[in-house]
């Protein structure tokens, strides 16, 4: 029973429990900018798309209802400039987490293979490749690794934990590459709605892929978007000769999407007014929490997209953990996300208004 679990690494979060049991004994209460998990209400149209839905006695289907497929096509024609977008070039996934965890596995990677990822990226990119057996590698620069034996480019813009984002140009380079040395395009896109410095954008656009799919997949989230993390909805999107397979082998698996998360993901794709809202409530808590920080001493890099403000007083990250949960505050540390974030904090604006407004008190005083 151990075989798999000791494939893996061990649990990082795990680590954190003591800084915030120390951040949880302030006498205001916990201020928890480390997860990034949504606190704001799901948007009324989506709950009532949701309750309409409840009386689903039926088994839904992996692939979606077409209802769920125009929503997906549309919305990334709409807001994503992709083009020729059909069915077929669509697939709904139990939330992103799953998707990139099973990916090399769903792929039939194994050892031998490589799986390639950011040197600071969220670290389901490295379990994916563990739970395979295949090999996996970091990288500052995509264009520079060692195409022999590599299956699987992961490129995440914008980046969790960093918030960098790739430029069209950047993006168009590497694409090209990986297809001229056949290597499989996956772009975590899942904060792309929330870019603040900078306009991010998709492997989807034209501009970007040349007008053709081929190895080319997009995988996008409506967890914070939408604030639906508890529905676990997402999609992937690209070459209709990758996901084919995979539906296949979701079939199999049983991989669905219950059916009222997709009848409530029909209504937030076609809602750009509450993603609207949302990050207006964003950005005033980003720039608050970004202004007290600058203030506290730290120097805040990248950041110009995302959910998160990746930021260093050039110490270690456990020692910054320990300050900031001195003053009630939990942040994440950076060497979550390898090795090159060690100096650095993650820090979520995902927190209430009343509970920001907290952090920035404490850290301003």
């Amino acid at each position: 029973m151990s075989a798999v679990s000791d494939r893996l690494p061990a649990f990082p979060w795990d680590r954190l429990e003591p800084y915030k049991k120390t951040a949880a004994a302030h006498p205001d209460g916990i201020v928890d900018l480390s997860v990034g998990t949504p606190v704001d209400p799901v948007p009324e149209p989506v709950q009532k798309a949701l309750i309409d839905a409840a009386d689903s006695p039926g088994y839904p289907t992996v692939w979606g209802t077409p209802a769920l497929r125009d929503a997906i096509t549309g919305w990334l024609e709409r807001r994503l400039g992709a083009r020729g977008v059909t069915h077929r070039h669509v697939l709904p996934v139990v939330g992103s987490k799953e998707l990139v965890a099973w990916l090399p596995t769903q792929l039939g990677l194994g050892p031998g293979d490589k799986v390639a990822y950011p040197r600071l990226a969220y670290p389901t990119y490295e379990v994916g490749a563990r739970l395979a057996r295949a090999g996996y590698e970091v990288y500052d620069d995509p264009r520079e690794l060692d195409p022999t034996g590599l299956k699987l480019l992961w490129l995440n813009s914008p980046s969790n934990p960093t918030g960098k984002v790739l430029s069209k140009r950047e993006l168009t380079e590497i694409v090209a590459w990986a297809r001229a040395h056949g290597v499989l395009v996956f772009s975590d896109e899942c904060y792309l709605e929330l870019g603040w410095e900078a306009d991010p954008v998709s492997v989807l656009h034209p501009d970007v892929n040349g007008g053709s799919y081929d190895g080319v997949v997009a995988v996008h989230s409506l967890s914070k978007r939408s604030n639906l993390a508890g529905y676990r909805a997402a999609f992937i999107a690209g070459d209709p000769a990758v996901l084919g397979p995979l539906l296949e082998i979701r079939k199999h698996g049983g991989m669905m999407t219950s059916a009222p998360t997709q009848a409530a993901v029909v209504a937030a794709l076609g809602d750009d007014g509450h993603v609207r809202e949302q990050r207006e409530r964003y950005a005033a808590r980003r720039e608050a929490l970004r202004s007290a920080l600058l203030a506290q001493g730290f120097r805040i890099e990248h950041s110009e997209a995302s959910l998160y403000l990746w930021a260093t007083r050039d110490e270690s990250c456990w020692t910054t953990v320990a300050r900031l949960a001195e003053l009630g505050i939990l942040v994440a540390p950076g060497d979550f996300y390898g090795e090159a974030g060690e100096q650095f904090v993650r820090v979520a604006v995902t927190a209430t208004d009343e509970r920001v407004e907290a952090a920035v008190r404490r850290l301003t005083a």
